[in-house]
């Protein structure tokens, strides 16, 4: 049996790299960035109206007496116009090029209108109201760089730089399987020996949350029903998820079942509560990764997320970000076991406040629920009130 340190270096010694894939901008969130985005034109690519209102060119001796004939007017989308003289104004609106010649714009809110002249009513200072030409980024210029997540302020910047598709890093192609004989569907009604279906359903819905639509498949607890399901998933999948099947009962089949198919065995059982018989492996003629986790539902929650997810994330080139919050009460972790303890997190003075909640054990999932993450504690750590534990979340916080 490993240390969970030692497990999570293996696991990302493991790590695979899928290539990239053009995809249109629409389905572009939430993927990562295969490319370096650079701006195809200076931003923004003319002088800018900001105000509703005239252009004028500047003159320091202009006070609330003076007047300008209004000659035109600058709509957003039309082209650039010409100022007469530095007695006359053009009417802009917001969006719209500055006119030739003018080099301040006047918001209406300060101006009054007589017949075809406007007079100003409040000191102005030269260029207001101007997003001048190439201010936010210059033409060639890197405006994302690859490894970015695609959230939606990135849609609107690929969308402003003319990326109709984007290059993204290829997701793995996941099966999530459920293994146990007590297992029925979500639509039947259990017999009293039987249980739904649940792990399946979170683990595909937490893929979904990474844009990854997995298959779900359920296999019985029989040696030649596994091995020949499992031969045909190894050859089709990037990675295989198992929820069951791990532990030492007589018919936890898998890690025999894996042996006879040419998995090559990296670690079975980790010292952490909870998931600890988890086994991990990979197929190397096929390239195929494979996490088995244990059956109950919060040993598979809690494995996906210290296990799995960050291996996805160092395979798509995703930092996973670190976390540590404030404890509200004493916790002593007594074992030689690395422990996650469910928790519920409040913010209090700007600090994140984490706060136990009870739990019936790895079958719990009410208890998983109600949970905003875990908080990790080392063997044999005792952790004092207020001090700060790393946390792993398992829901937005904020």
């Amino acid at each position: 049996m490993i240390s969970f340190e030692t497990a999570v270096q293996k696991v990302l010694a493991n790590t695979q790299d899928y290539g990239s894939e053009l995809v249109s901008l629409q389905s572009s969130a939430g993927r990562i960035l295969a490319e370096i985005i650079v701006a195809d034109r200076s931003f923004p690519p003319f002088d800018r109206a900001t105000k509703d209102g005239i252009a004028i060119k500047y003159n320091p001796n202009i006070d609330g007496k003076t007047s300008f004939k209004v000659t035109g007017i600058a709509q957003a989308g039309s082209p650039q116009l010409t100022l007469e003289d530095e007695s006359s104004c053009i009417e802009v609106m917001t969006g719209a090029v500055v006119p030739k010649n003018a080099d301040t714009v006047i918001m209406y809110e300060h101006t009054q209108r007589e017949g075809d002249n406007i007079n100003i009513n409040k000191p102005i200072k030269k260029g207001q109201n101007i997003h001048y030409k190439a201010s936010d980024t210059n033409k060639g210029e890197a405006l994302l760089q690859a490894g970015t997540v695609i959230t939606p302020a990135e849609i609107g910047i690929l969308a402003t730089v003319g990326k109709s598709e984007v290059l993204v890093k290829k997701l793995p192609k996941i099966v999530v399987i459920a293994t146990g004989n007590e297992l029925v569907g979500v639509d039947q009604r259990p017999l009293p020996h039987q249980i739904r279906k649940s792990n399946t359903y979170t683990l595909s819905a937490l893929l979904k949350n990474e844009s990854i639509a997995a298959n779900m498949f359920h296999l019985k607890d029989e040696p030649n029903i596994l091995k020949s399901r499992l031969d045909e998933l190894l050859k089709e999948y990037d990675v295989l998820l198992l929820s069951g099947g791990v532990s030492k009962g007589k018919f936890d089949f898998l890690p025999s079942t894996f042996d006879d198919l040419g998995v090559k065995k990296i670690f079975h059982k980790v010292l952490q509560r909870p998931g600890k018989p988890f086994w991990f492996g990979n197929h190397e003629s096929h390239k195929t990764v494979i996490f088995s986790f244990p059956g109950n539902p919060v040993s598979t929650f809690v494995n996906y997320h210290v296990h799995f997810l960050p291996w996805l994330n160092k395979t798509l080139g995703v930092k996973t970000p670190q976390f540590a919050v404030f404890l509200n009460e004493p916790i002593e972790n007594k074992t030689d076991l690395t422990r996650f303890v469910g928790v519920v997190i409040s913010i209090i003075g700007g600090k994140l406040i984490a706060q136990k909640i009870p739990t019936t054990g790895s079958g719990d999932l009410l208890g998983l629920a109600k949970a905003d993450g875990f908080i990790k504690l080392n063997p044999f750590e005792s952790v004092e009130t207020d001090s700060l534990v790393s946390f792993v979340p398992t829901k937005r916080i904020v």
